[in-house]
């Protein structure tokens, strides 16, 4: 086991400073109007850290939009096969009868 020799902070709510600030980067317009930045600092620490909302092409949002589209597309898919054979099977079936 590795002896650490950095303490993590014990975080009280009432030392952190929240702040909601514009955002930055892709987006256009719609990005730089909207407040989607949020700034916490650790006031005791001085600890700043700044994050930001993202929905481009590369976020998880979008990729889980992608996943479950594609997934819905296979079931089509396959409910789609399904529906040719059982037709299929029919015909063989009238085709035998007669």
């Amino acid at each position: 086991k590795k002896d650490s020799s950095f303490d993590l902070l014990d975080l009280d709510e009432k030392d952190l400073e929240e702040q909601f600030v514009r955002g930055h980067g892709p987006g256009g317009q719609a990005t730089n109007k909207t407040s989607n930045c949020v700034v916490l600092k650790h006031v005791p620490s001085g600890i700043v850290v700044k994050t930001f909302f993202y929905k481009g092409e590369n976020s998880d949002i979008v990729k889980q939009k992608e996943d479950g589209e594609r997934q819905k597309q296979e079931r089509k898919k396959k409910a789609k096969e399904l529906l040719e054979k059982k037709k299929q099977l029919k015909e063989m079936q009238y085709s035998e009868s007669n």
